[in-house]
């Protein structure tokens, strides 16, 4: 009865700090995580953007100098 109790109280102890662990450390790490991505993916659409807009400018300029080149 004795060994029964102190086993249930033990597996009582392990879940409590498992929860615990998981509230208080885990939950807040996971939530700072989803706003890194979040940042990281508003970065990566601004570098996206920004390298179209490089493209386009490089194509404009290459076709100028298709044009300068078919006039000539």
């Amino acid at each position: 009865m004795h060994i029964a109790r102190r086993f249930s109280l033990t597996n009582f102890f392990i879940a409590s700090t498992a929860l615990a662990f998981q509230v208080f450390v885990l939950y807040p790490w996971h939530q700072q995580l989803d706003d890194d991505f979040e940042k990281l993916k508003k970065h990566n659409l601004q570098v996206l953007e920004a390298g179209e807009q490089r493209l386009g400018q490089i194509q404009a300029a290459i076709m100028a100098l298709d044009k300068q080149k078919a006039a000539k």
